[in-house]
């Protein structure tokens, strides 16, 4: 239903509408329809110059030379947006990072992060990763645990061997997505299945990592690892005396707080493992099940979030940087909304930034507004957010009560649901004026 609604408003160059998907919503600001066309798209073909900008502030891809930025460029119905098209960059200082896990895997093959062995075909060098390698493709795996075992630079010299098409088969493994035109089977290596589970795959790097002592209580997984696959950790984290043996480019790759801790001013926290493993580092204020939804998070983009355990899991999720496992429990906490909870859970997404949970908790006040006007929890709140607005004069509006109109107004859609309407804005403006803030 959102993202329909985005399609449409591009179309109509409705920029508030087009923010509020985006913003509160949390709606994909790339997702594609049935024809293959983007929200960018329908902006840049209706001729919507402040809608165009906004998007490509916020995200939106149009890279020259590719599908997408050559459809807009061609499409585009004002010069004034092939302009904005054409000096568009990327990565700019105003664009949105949203945590994708797509856009991580990208970069970990273009930059080669903390990558451990180099292939080097006919001259041409790609810095990779073993674990990547080894959980996506048997061969690898067989091949980096034989014959390539310990080697930093392995050279390819084979006839057959193209650099262009070894640099297609590589990129099919991080991203699923080849460069058409490229063929992906070389090196005699079987090519992957017609539908490859890339998620999946990257979580068998999070199944070896997890200590042994785990995994006998857990959601059912593929236990143990294969035999002779080695992921090759270059980290240890200690948590509550349990040992999880991880990647460097994953952690530092998808968060801040573990660049910072693994790269930065904090490797004085080091401990040299007395086995002759990697260097291990203890992290405090975690127990190791909670730990362990981050890890399946950073390696797969997914983690099996009851509601209970979604709030100690979003306070550690905030604390390590990693924005996408937040909205995740967002997703979590907004399945089990009601009369009871909502205000407790709305709370829970002021504090943690969490936009989309918070405009889901007022969508389902207004739905119930004539039940929480009676609750002592809801009334505080509305103080409480009365009592937020700075110097408040008598024209100012609450900003929680403004959501909940809107929510209310939002559910008119035919004539017998205006008078279900005005009875639930009666019900707020009675609490309001019972309260003396009624304005």
């Amino acid at each position: 239903m959102d993202t329909s609604d985005l399609f449409a408003s591009c179309r109509k160059g409705d920029v508030g509408r087009v923010r509020y998907l985006l913003e509160q919503r949390d709606v994909e600001v790339n997702v594609r329809d049935k024809w293959d066309s983007t929200p960018l798209y329908y902006a840049c073909l209706c001729g919507h110059e402040e809608l165009v900008l906004y998007l490509l502030a916020n995200g939106a891809r149009c890279e020259a030379n590719t599908f997408d930025g050559e459809r807009c460029l061609y499409g585009a119905l004002s010069d004034p947006i092939r302009r904005a098209l054409r000096d568009y960059k990327q990565v700019t200082a105003s664009c949105r990072r949203r945590d994708y896990y797509d856009d991580f895997l990208q970069r970990l093959l273009e930059q080669g992060i903390h990558s451990d062995v180099v292939f080097v075909v006919h001259g041409k060098p790609f810095r990779v990763h073993r674990c990547v390698l080894g959980a996506r493709s048997a061969y690898f795996a067989n091949m980096l645990d034989t014959k390539w075992k310990g080697k930093s630079v392995v050279v390819l010299r084979h006839p057959l061997i193209n650099p262009v098409a070894f640099g297609a088969l590589l990129q099919y493994l991080y991203t699923v997505v080849s460069k058409p035109g490229t063929c992906v089977k070389v090196l005699t290596i079987e090519p992957p299945p017609a539908d490859p589970r890339l998620r999946e795959d990257m979580a068998l790097l999070a199944d070896c990592a997890l200590p042994p002592e785990l995994r006998g209580d857990l959601w059912e997984l593929p236990f143990p690892c294969p035999d002779g696959f080695n992921s090759c950790p270059d980290v240890c984290f200690r948590v509550a005396g349990c040992s999880f043996l991880c990647h460097k480019a994953f952690f530092c790759g998808r968060s801040d707080y573990f660049r910072a801790l693994l790269d930065d001013h904090f490797r004085e926290s080091e401990e040299p493992e007395t086995s002759g493993g990697p260097p291990a580092i203890t992290l405090h204020g975690i127990s190791p099940d909670i730990f362990t939804h981050v890890l399946y998070y950073v390696y797969s983009d997914h983690t099996e979030l009851s509601p209970e355990a979604a709030y100690d899991v979003l306070s550690i999720a905030d604390m390590y940087l990693l924005p996408g496992l937040k909205r995740l429990c967002g997703r979590s906490l907004a399945q089990v909304l009601d009369e009871d909870s909502v205000v407790g859970v709305w709370r829970v997404a002021k504090l943690f930034r969490l936009a989309r949970l918070e405009d889901q908790c007022t969508e389902y006040m207004a739905k119930v507004i004539e039940k929480l006007v009676e609750r002592e929890d809801f009334v505080e709140a509305v103080k409480e957010e009365a009592a937020a607005v700075a110097a408040r004069q008598e024209t100012d509006s609450i900003p929680l009560v403004d959501d909940i109109r809107f929510h209310v107004a939002s559910t008119v859609q035919t004539y017998s649901a205006i008078e279900e309407a005005q009875q639930r804005l009666r019900a707020l403006e009675d609490l309001l004026v019972s309260i003396g803030l009624d304005c």
